[in-house]
């Protein structure tokens, strides 16, 4: 697997004569898929990219662009000259921006639009592997794929000082963290990364500090009140065919070093969230596994979003890279990757999201949990209140003397089924509509207790009227029962009055 040698030079005077293109040619968010349509625009989203260009016939020098930037096809030369302008075409190519070939010219660098909502910027990354008809370069730096936009959407934007971007790749976590942090610190251990992240930067106008090296080397002794990263953390044999997935780590261990030493480079109380990955093995269970990476004085929320079968798993990361399956060396390294499995009884590979809290001189609170439905909102808010309902916990003694409140988004289902006498009830469970759609089987104790919180009395009385009506010892129902209330506020699917 090679390397380019040539790094892109999208230095500042490239940069703003192609923003300036940019912007005149609505070349962004908005203006492509004004250009598309919502149906083109979601074909090419799906891979198929014929009604998109057929859309973009009709979108003049935008449709350059389009047909350039996110087509990967060729363009005449008079076209390129008026959609670029400013920036010349001979320039363009010198920069490593685009290819002169036979008929006009190619993109050779992907840059397209990402936006939230409140903006858009371009990102800078290599041509994948469709575009460039072969496998990829061991330093290709992928776009914005599905697990970039995944920790997009994890993590949380509440205003911060400074926060790190570890293994930044094209840029685009760093992008969406200059929306709520100060100061924005980027590293990669690749110099095309950090090359293409620069020109990403540089084209948005951001102010973002890069600094190359492996892992947290290059902030050693530096603290932030938040980390995002999205570790190369594809498990497997130790080697590396791929700078952006591979980690040259044997199995899980790259996820288990971020995990590791992340904390060490919080503020107290910051907050660090990643993408991670898992072995399932026949020996332990994957949350003794991840908790046992955890340093002290860490709360720490595993959040299992799916457990990939071995097979299945190999041939998807095969096909990422633009690799046949089908082939001779598509086989041999689904074999070794396979042969690798079977010796450390791999039985699963699992996937999902790490929020970690630095919590000096507390006790940590450490809950692993699978969310495998499909669900819309982001679970970047999510995650924030699940670490302010933690730390509510930990300050709330007993719970006995709060009055709770089931919000009005908490249902609760109840399935019968027929018998001698008529129909029974045998599965109670709460369901909370909004947020990742959390669900919990309750008994009917607890379902009784929960239909009487509703902010008028404590958890305490409510138990003893309970335990009375029952025939029950409340001191034994409160045992039983604080257990789920905590579980419930940490779900927010209970919440104290008033909050």
């Amino acid at each position: 697997m090679s390397t380019r040698s040539v790094l892109p030079d999208l230095n500042d005077d490239v940069c703003a004569r192609l923003r300036e293109a940019f912007r005149r040619t609505a070349y962004d968010a908005d203006g492509v898929v004004a250009a598309l349509g919502g149906a083109a625009h979601a074909a090419l989203g799906r891979g198929e990219p014929e009604p998109a260009d057929r859309a973009s016939r009709d979108a003049g020098e935008l449709g350059t662009l389009i047909r350039l930037f996110l087509l990967g096809g060729t363009e005449p030369e008079t076209a390129v000259k008026a959609a670029f302008a400013p920036l010349t075409p001979e320039d363009a190519v010198a920069a490593g921006l685009l290819d002169a070939v036979a008929g006009g010219y190619r993109a050779a660098l992907d840059v397209r639009p990402h936006g939230d909502e409140e903006g858009s910027w371009w990102v800078v990354s290599d041509l994948d592997a469709d575009v460039l008809g072969a496998t990829v370069p061991e330093d290709h730096v992928l776009g914005v794929g599905h697990a970039s936009l995944s920790l997009i959407r994890a993590t949380t934007r509440r205003p911060v000082g400074t926060l790190l971007d570890l293994g930044t790749g094209n840029g685009v976590q760093a992008l969406h963290a200059t929306r709520h942090a100060q100061r924005v610190t980027a590293t990669d251990v690749s110099t095309r990364a950090l090359a293409l992240a620069a020109a990403t930067f540089r084209l948005n106008e951001l102010d973002v500090e890069l600094v190359r090296g492996e892992w947290f080397a290059p902030v050693a002794r530096r603290k932030f009140d938040q980390v995002v990263c999205n570790p190369p953390f594809v498990v497997g044999p130790a080697r590396v065919d791929y700078t952006y997935r591979d980690s040259g780590l044997a199995g899980d261990d790259a996820s288990a070093l971020v995990v590791r030493q992340l904390p060490g480079f919080l503020n107290d109380d910051g907050v660090g969230q990643l993408l991670a990955s898992w072995l399932h093995t026949g020996e332990e269970d994957w949350a003794d596994r991840v908790s046992r990476w955890l340093p002290a004085e860490t709360d720490a929320w595993f959040v299992q979003r799916d457990v990939a079968d071995p097979a299945l798993y190999v041939g998807t990361w095969l096909r990422d890279a633009g690799l046949d399956p089908r082939s001779p060396e598509g086989r041999a390294k689904a074999a070794a990757w396979l042969d690798w499995f079977a010796a450390h009884d791999v039985r699963g590979i699992g996937f999902g999201f790490v929020t970690l809290r630095r919590a000096a001189g507390r006790t940590p609170t450490v809950v692993c949990e699978d969310l495998r439905q499909a669900y819309d909102d982001p679970l970047g808010p999510e995650a924030g209140g699940w670490l302010d309902r933690v730390e509510w916990l930990r300050n709330s003694g007993s719970l006995l003397d709060v009055r709770f409140v089931v919000p009005d988004t908490v249902l609760l289902e109840s399935v019968e089924e027929p018998g001698d006498e008529g129909w029974t009830t045998t599965i109670r469970r709460l369901h909370r509509t909004d947020g990742p759609g959390w669900q919990h089987e309750v008994d009917d104790l607890a379902a009784r207790l929960l239909a009487g919180c509703r902010g008028a009395l404590p958890l305490e009385d409510l138990i003893e009227l309970l335990a009375a009506a029952q025939g029950l010892e409340a001191d034994e129902l409160a045992a039983a029962a604080l257990p789920v209330v905590r579980e419930l506020v940490r779900h927010g699917m209970l919440v104290p009055a008033g909050r």
